[in-house]
């Protein structure tokens, strides 16, 4: 595995959201995002089980690269589970460049055939929010490469339909021709961002120029709002890390979907 100074993550491709074919379409009159506390939705829906282990390079001695992995099985669902290891999969892409693995153990015979001695590798999956009809999983990745400053971080959501057994990418969650609205939602709540950071704040025309608006792509379904991610370096400097807006449902009537806002 190269490094690659811009440390440029490849997005992850449309076609893996399509794992599931849709077997029925849901009612829109239907909210499955229900009043309800945290505390009490992210205990119901689907069962999951762990899946961590720690390696390093077979045969290796001294200083060796290494693989850490943090992620989730579910039980009874073949679907989410191969969406979540080819989706982590995916995010260990750096650059450009393709090399055509398509699940963390043609990605581990891979990294083994090609790392340096100081790389590192550390992928992650949890549930972000769960209720009966809903899974969101947010997925992670930290990669260091040799010779590099710093590890870089990214973070990826895959809002699960478990109804329908199917991925729900974010122009499925968008009402028809409301994408320009959302876009000015985040748009707002990015400005309110950048007034609250006071690193910001002491040249605000400089941050606006080194770090402007970058619409959002990145985006979980939860009790309080549809929550906004965006990844090391794309609204701000590496120390802020992966900054989170959060759109309250209060602002989304009309713009989501009425299936994923709470009942009135």
């Amino acid at each position: 595995m190269t490094l690659n100074r811009l440390y440029r993550f490849a997005a992850l491709p449309l076609a893996v959201l399509a794992l599931s074919a849709c077997s029925s379409t849901p009612k829109s009159d239907i909210s499955l995002i229900p009043a309800q506390t945290e505390d009490q939705t992210q205990k119901d829906g689907v069962f999951t089980q762990p899946l961590n282990y720690q390696h390093i390079k077979p045969g290796c001695t001294g200083e060796c690269p290494s693989l850490e992995v943090k992620s989730l099985i579910f039980p009874g669902n073949p679907a989410l589970t191969k969406l979540v290891d080819q989706s982590l999969a995916q995010m260990t892409i750096v650059g450009d460049r393709q090399p055509g693995y398509r699940s963390l153990k043609e990605f581990e015979d891979y990294y083994w055939a090609t790392a340096n001695s100081k790389d590192k590798v550390q992928l992650t999956a949890r549930t972000r929010y769960r209720n009966r009809d809903l899974t969101v999983v947010e997925l992670g990745s930290w990669l260091y490469m040799t010779g590099a400053a710093h590890g870089i971080a990214a973070s990826h959501f895959l809002n699960w339909d478990n109804r329908l057994n199917r991925a729900l990418p974010l122009d499925r969650l968008l009402a028809s021709g409301r994408q320009d609205d959302f876009q000015a939602l985040v748009r707002q709540a990015h400005a309110a961002w950048v007034q609250s950071q006071a690193d910001a704040q002491q040249d605000l025309a400089g941050w606006n120029r080194m770090w402007p608006f970058q619409p959002a792509s990145n985006a979980a379904l939860t009790d309080k709002g549809l929550l906004i991610k965006y990844n090391a370096y794309e609204i701000a400097p590496y120390s802020f890390g992966q900054p989170e807006l959060l759109l309250p449902y209060t602002q989304l009537r009309g713009v989501l979907r009425p299936e994923y806002l709470p009942a009135p």
